[in-house]
């Protein structure tokens, strides 16, 4: 198969162990200057990290020697890339429940449970979204050498909805550019506590660590810029449904906008647990019988939407609040009513 500016001297062929390729590129006119770790890695689709493993492993030879990955190409070089097959990553396949929402030959979206960790930690070595991945997703070609599957972004533990995963580099490489650029789309259903003052409302504001508590985030001014975009669904008592639109996708940042602009999400127990204390009257009596029906943070990834990057077209998927939390936003609904609530006990 032939690509401007270089073509592939011979096609993918098996070598000495079951799964090595190698492949022979020739620099083209008008390449000169290039990095050759930089040409490699366009040429054949691989991520830098990737293409720098196998320059330090001396399996990419420029004219038959060990090439160094600041080195231009000039025209007429002749590279040869060695790429093994695939090694077991230390994650080991399970089956466990999944959700699949959609598969085909380059990637995965998922529809991952509320209290599934995405990957294997110290503190959760299994029963994790690449556990089951890696039981369910038959054909992984493998990331950065290790058989495992792409993750393109993530989800809190206790956090549902979806995912897109890819099985190799190429994809992989592609869907987290589109992610960088803005071109993926995410909107999550949240709860939150209060009413906001207008909708639809942007929420622009820098996110980094909490200077007081490594282990959360906050809004700081030295922190990463952060783009939220929220939109009124249901107007309930003492909160409110809402779909939210992330622009960048900094960790926790939906629940740290939400906190900052004083409407934390319903059952955050670190960035909102006391979020219905200060609601009082026939609307405090509300919010307590609401957040004893929600039983983790209220925040589901409804929708996602990006054009496939092997063939282009455009996939968007979106799925229902699961039953949890479907089931304390259909009471919230029903509760919500013009005429206040009869009685004044806290009692269900």
């Amino acid at each position: 198969m032939d690509r401007p500016g270089g073509r592939f001297r011979q096609g993918w062929g098996l070598l000495t162990a079951p799964g090595v390729v190698r492949k022979t590129l020739e620099v083209g006119e008008g390449e000169g200057g290039a990095r050759l770790d930089v040409w490699v890695a366009e040429k054949l689709e691989l991520s830098r990290t990737r293409v720098a493993a196998l320059l330090r492993e001396e399996k990419i030879l420029l004219d038959g020697l060990p090439a160094k990955k600041s080195e231009p190409v000039m025209p007429g070089m002749r590279i040869e890339v060695e790429i093994p097959a695939p090694v077991p990553t230390h994650a080991e396949p399970e089956e466990l429940p999944l959700h699949i929402v959609w598969e085909d030959d380059d990637l995965v979206v998922v529809n991952k449970a509320a209290g599934m960790v995405v990957h294997p930690s110290p503190g959760h070595p299994g029963g994790t979204l690449v556990n089951a991945l890696l039981h369910h997703v038959k054909d992984l070609s493998g990331i950065g050498g290790a058989l495992r599957p792409g993750i393109v972004h993530r989800l809190d533990r206790d956090t549902s909805g979806l995912l897109v995963i890819a099985k190799g580099d190429r994809v992989h490489q592609a869907l987290s550019a589109a992610l960088k650029a803005r071109e993926v789309r995410r909107v999550y259903r949240t709860a939150v506590w209060g009413h906001i003052k207008e909708s639809p409302l942007t929420v622009e504001a820098p996110i980094g660590r909490d200077p007081k508590d490594r282990l959360k985030m906050a809004v700081i001014e030295s922190g990463r810029p952060a783009l939220t975009r929220v939109r009124l669904q249901e107007r309930w008592v003492a909160a409110e449904l809402l779909d939210v639109a992330l622009g960048t996708g900094r960790t926790h940042q939906i629940r740290v906008h939400m906190r900052h602009i004083g409407h934390p999400v319903v059952g955050d127990a670190v960035y909102g647990p006391m979020g219905a204390k200060g609601i009082s009257g026939q609307a405090g009596v509300w919010a307590r019988q609401f957040a004893r029906r929600v039983p983790r943070q209220f925040l589901h990834a409804a929708e996602l939407g990006f054009n496939h990057p092997a063939t282009g077209e455009a996939l968007r998927f979106r799925v229902p609040l699961p039953s949890d939390l479907a089931v304390a936003a259909a009471w919230a609904e029903s509760t919500s009513r013009p005429e206040p609530l009869q009685g004044g006990a806290d009692e269900e």
